[in-house]
């Protein structure tokens, strides 16, 4: 799979937003198709199943879904490609991948909390007092 993914070329410009339209789609489908090589190379199996993946990698492609410029979709194609490409070849390392693409923007659980809920008055003037 990495063979086959590693020339990557810049395509043509789409000429128009059906074209461009397409090419998501087909980008989407190497993505997917790329899954458990991803799984495999970075040994995920314990941290995401592959519908927590394919759900990710089309929250993506979904966030620049108000894009109608067929050049636009077209460069955000070539990143994608470039992406995933970097990815299957291994170039970024587990914690890259894990952050990126299976926690997101939600960030850690343990981050999630509030920092000073469970601490004495004094703990929080003293924090409160020392933030520049």
């Amino acid at each position: 799979m990495a063979f086959s993914l590693r020339s990557v070329k810049v395509p043509p410009n789409s000429a128009s937003l059906e074209e461009a339209r397409s090419r998501v789609f087909d980008f989407f489908r190497k993505a997917c198709r790329s899954i458990p090589t991803i799984m495999d190379i970075y040994n995920l199996d314990d941290v995401v199943t592959k519908s927590e993946l394919r759900s990710s990698i089309s929250s993506e492609i979904r966030k620049n879904s108000h894009v109608t410029n067929p050049k636009v979709i077209d460069l955000l194609l070539f990143k994608g490609m470039e992406e995933l490409n970097n990815i299957v070849e291994h170039a970024k390392q587990r914690h890259h991948i894990i952050g990126q693409y299976v926690l997101g923007r939600q960030g850690l659980a343990q981050d999630l909390d509030t920092k000073d809920e469970g601490t004495s008055d004094f703990l929080k003037n003293f924090y409160k007092s020392n933030y520049f």
